[in-house]
C-alpha cells in the first residue's frame, strides 16, 4: 500500500552502467553491488519516503517532475578526482545516486567500525537524494540548496526511529568534515572524531546537469 502511496519509491531502482564494468575487479564490483543494495533499502524505508513526501510538498515540488531516481552501482569521478554523490539533470527529471569509493569505505570502517559505515553510507544517500531534489526547485542556486539539504536532513534524522547516537557524528561528516583545507564546523571541533583526514567526506555538490 505504502509503495503506491508515494510515488517517488515507485520511481527509484538500482543501475549499473556496464560498459564501466571493465576497469573494476570482481572483488570490487561485488563490494558496490552490496553497497548500492545497502544505499537502495535505506532510501526506500517508509519512514523516509513519508519524510521526502512531506518536504516536497512543503517545497511545492511536484513529485511528477521526479522521472527516475538511479542508485548507481559504481562510483563517479570528475576530472579533478572528486567523488559525486549525486547529481540532477532538471530537464529529465532524473537524479542519479552514487557511492563512495571501496578505499574510502575501507579506510572508514578501519577508523569508525562497520556499523558506523553503514550508518554514513545511508546517511549519505539520503541527503544526497535531497541535495538533488531541492535542485529541481532551486536549479542553480547552490547556496540555498546546500542550507536547505543541512535543515532537512537533520529534520529527517529526527524522524527516522531508533537513530543511532552517532547521528550528529555522521551530520558532520557529511556537511562539514575536511574540503579543501577547511576545517569541520567549530561548533564540533571538540569531537575527537571531527579531525577525519579523509578526502572527500563531505557532500559534494552536483551542480546541474543540462
Amino acid at each position: 500500500m505504502l509503495e503506491n502511496s508515494f510515488l517517488l519509491s515507485s520511481k527509484m531502482k538500482i543501475s549499473i552502467d556496464h560498459e564501466k564494468l571493465g576497469i573494476f575487479s570482481q572483488s570490487h564490483v561485488k563490494f558496490y553491488l552490496k553497497y548500492s543494495s545497502f544505499v537502495f533499502r535505506a532510501l526506500k524505508k517508509p519512514t523516509f519516503q513519508i519524510f521526502l513526501h512531506w518536504m516536497l510538498k512543503k517545497e511545492r515540488i511536484e513529485e511528477q517532475t521526479v522521472r527516475t531516481v538511479h542508485v548507481k552501482v559504481l562510483p563517479f569521478r570528475r576530472k579533478n578526482g572528486k567523488c559525486l554523490a549525486g547529481t540532477c539533470n532538471t530537464a529529465r527529471g532524473r537524479i542519479r545516486i552514487y557511492p563512495k569509493t571501496m578505499k574510502f569505505c575501507q579506510i572508514f570502517k578501519q577508523k569508525f567500525g562497520r556499523n558506523t559505515l553503514l550508518v554514513y553510507a545511508g546517511n549519505r544517500a539520503r541527503a544526497a537524494l535531497i541535495h538533488e531534489l531541492l535542485h529541481l526547485k532551486y536549479a542553480e542556486d547552490e547556496k540555498t540548496v546546500r542550507e536547505l539539504s543541512k535543515d532537512y536532513f537533520l529534520i529527517s534524522t529526527q524522524k527516522q526511529p531508533n537513530q543511532s547516537s552517532k547521528a550528529f557524528f555522521i551530520y558532520t561528516l557529511i556537511f562539514y568534515a575536511k574540503n579543501s583545507g577547511k576545517k569541520a564546523s567549530p561548533s564540533v571541533s571538540n569531537e575527537p572524531s571531527t579531525s577525519l583526514t579523509l578526502n572527500q567526506t563531505c557532500l559534494r555538490a552536483s551542480g546541474v546537469i543540462k
